[in-house]
This record gives structure tokens, sequence and C-alpha cells, in this order.
């Protein structure tokens, strides 16, 4: 029998999301200022200014052992800022990796954090940040929302991945592996004080890395866009975000070493981050995290799979805004009317750059007899914490997943 979600719960759920809306206007989410390569020396001085003299470096073993690391340590080194370098961070980040970087922050005595890497990098840098913040807390105490509420150690976030924005956003996912638990800590305070856009970092990616974290970029984008609380800021981010990776997907698979390229790749995933952030995400991801917590597919990867197909399965409540992408990433033919017409060049266009990547359309590892479960754990991280378009019964989450299944 399908899950539905009743009238009163459907009322109550919408009037959190408005709650949620209000708070952002009363409480705006801290946002991070921004250097871009040449502006390196900018940021130095900022650092210089606050009398910082020793940083930790967060990064992982690949990127120190390929150098890509170097170039931000040695600028910090030859501005006379000493660094330490904790390079045990690995894919989803456990509370004990989290613990050795802390330790070695309090024994070399450092004063902030700069983290270079992906997701799992940059997450990782902000919980060392949460537990020298608060040092008697252990992070299983502060999962969830607001449970840090004190300023952390000055945190620069260097992406080098175009994908996940978390060099903008105020939350962080570890993993508890003994366990078998993974959560969030979610706090204003996590939010980056500096972002540095570096493109040159991303040229030696891979192109299925590439092409998943761009995917995962505009699935934030698409689903902040969608979702009902969005703001004037949220929806220019989004849409800006949404034109760039359209417009530089292709050519950064044709030309994996444009640096121009990159950067673009690199500025729509910070704003999409930016919306993301307040607004929050919807379907795609609720599903997407099942099937990364279940199977271990990567969460670009999954993202990828399900964008397009969420999106059919939404059907006409998205067309309206669908429509609004359509005509600003000048989409198809400008003569189209039809708003669903327009809805369709949007969810082409996805399909398209996937095949462009060759990116899979279907989840290899995904079972037919887990999708109740997997339905089930999908509509209880989605409501009622994401403004969804529209609510979903099971037999919704049932189709999509039958459709990704292979």
């Amino acid at each position: 029998m399908a899950q539905s979600i009743g009238l009163t719960k459907r009322l109550l759920y919408r009037c959190y999301h408005m709650a949620l809306r209000l708070a952002l206007f009363v409480y705006p989410i801290p946002r991070p200022k921004c250097f871009k390569s040449t502006q390196i020396d900018i940021w130095l001085a900022e650092l210089k200014q606050q009398n910082i003299q020793r940083l930790l470096v967060v990064t992982d073993k690949t990127l120190l052992s390929l150098g890509i690391a170097a170039p931000v340590i040695t600028a910090l080194e030859s501005a006379g800022i000493s660094t330490s370098i904790y390079s045990d961070i690995l894919p989803d980040p456990d509370i004990n990796e989290i613990e050795s970087g802390f330790i070695l922050y309090t024994q070399d005595k450092c004063q902030g954090i700069v983290a270079i890497g992906g997701g799992s990098v940059i997450d990782g840098a902000k919980l060392i940040g949460v537990r020298a913040a608060k040092p008697h807390k252990a992070l299983t105490q502060l999962r969830g929302l607001f449970k840090v509420m004190r300023r952390l150690p000055p945190l620069t976030a260097v992406p080098t991945t175009a994908g996940t924005g978390s060099e903008t956003t105020v939350a962080a996912v570890v993993s508890n592996r003994k366990q078998q638990d993974k959560f969030a800590i979610a706090d204003y305070c996590l939010a980056p004080k500096y972002a540095l856009l570096m493109p040159e970092l991303s040229q030696g990616l891979p192109p299925f890395i590439t092409a998943t974290t761009a995917m995962d970029a505009l699935t934030h984008a698409v689903e902040a866009f969608i979702g009902i609380n969005g703001t004037q800021f949220t929806n220019q981010k989004a849409l800006s975000a949404c034109k760039l990776i359209f417009d530089n997907f292709p050519l950064v698979m044709q030309e994996p070493s444009n640096i121009k390229v990159r950067g673009n790749l690199l500025n729509a995933s910070f704003y999409a981050g930016e919306a993301f952030t307040r607004t929050s995400v919807g379907y795609v991801h609720a599903i997407a995290h099942q099937l990364g917590a279940k199977y271990h597919v990567a969460h670009g990867l999954a993202n990828a799979i399900l964008l397009d197909v969420v999106l059919t399965e939404y059907g006409e409540t998205i067309h309206d805004k669908l429509a609004l992408i359509a005509d600003y990433c000048e989409l198809g033919d400008n003569k189209i009317d039809d708003r669903s017409q327009k809805a369709a060049l949007v969810i082409e266009k996805i399909r398209e750059l996937k095949v462009l990547a060759n990116l899979p359309s279907k989840v290899d590892e995904l079972d037919a007899t887990d999708i109740p479960d997997i339905t089930t754990a999908a509509m209880k991280e989605a409501h009622p914490d994401y403004p969804v378009p529209e609510f979903w019964s099971s037999n919704r989450f049932d189709h999509v997943l039958q459709q990704v299944l292979t």
C-alpha cells in the first residue's frame, strides 16, 4: 500500500517551510569573502592583519602527493605563515579522522584552518574547527541544527572540485564507521570565513569526476530553484549556475585544461552552493543520499543519474520553473512559447550532458528488493525538511527507482 501524506501534515510542513524562509530574513546566513587566484595576496594580507602565524592545512594524501596543494602551502610559507599539514581525511570522513586533525591543531597551536580539497576535505576542516570551538563536546553531541553556537577558528576553503559548494555552506557531514552511522552538523558558524577559488587546482581532474561534480552543482541549482523557498537572491544565483554549467560542461569535456572554463564551473558551484544552502534541496538529494548510504554510490553520480528522472516525475508542477531556466539559459528556439516544451528542453539538455560525459542512467548496485526501504528512508529525510514543489506518496519514489533499476 502506498504511503501518502495527509492534508494536515501537508499544511504543517508548509508552515514549517514558511518559518524557515522567514528565519533567513531575520538571521541571514553569512557569506564567505571570496577571492580568485589573482587575489591570493589580498587573502594573505587579510590573514596577516589577524596576526595569524600558524595554520592547519587540511587536505588528502592524493592531493598532497600530486602537488595540487603545494601552491597554496608555498604562498602561505612565503608570506611568513607557518603550516601544519593534516592529510588523513578520507571520503566521507570519520569522527576519528576529525579527532586526529583536532589533536594536531591543538598540539601545534594553530590559529586557523585552510581546507584544500573536495567536499569531504572541506567538511572535515569545518568539523576540526567545530572541535576547536567546542573542545569538551564530542561531534556526536553536536549532530543536527544549531548545537555549536560558537565562532570557529578562521577557515579558508579552497575547493579542488566544482560541485559540492561546501566552500559556502553551513553544514558538514561526518561518519561514525564503527557504528555504521552518518550524520550532519549544521550551524551558521560553519560557513567558511574565506573562499579561495583557484581553477588551476582542478585542471588535472579526470573527466568522470569533472562531470559528476558538475552535475552535483547543477542539481543544487535546479533543486534550489524549483523548491518553494526561493528568494530573489537564491533564484538569481541558481539561474547563473545553471547557465554556467550548461555552457561550460561541453567545453570542459573538450578542453579539460582550459583555465577559463574551469573557473566558470568553479563559479557555478559557488553560486549553486549559495542558493541551496539558503533554500535546501529536494527529492533528488533525498533519494541520492540513500543510494550513497546503502551502496556507496558517489553523491555526484547518484544526482546525475536521478536528476532528469525526478524532474520528469514532477511533471507539470515544475514546468513554469523549468521554462524560466530554459529562457535564462537560452535553450532551444526563442520562438517557443509553450512552457511544457521549454521544460522539456531543460530535461533534454541534462540528458545530453550525461551522454556527452558517458555517465550512466542506471544504478547497477540497486536491488529491486531494497526499493521499499530506500523509499521509506527518502521520505523520512525529505519530510518535513525539504521545501519540495509538491509532496509525493511512496509510489512516486518507487516509480523513480524502478526507472534507474538495471
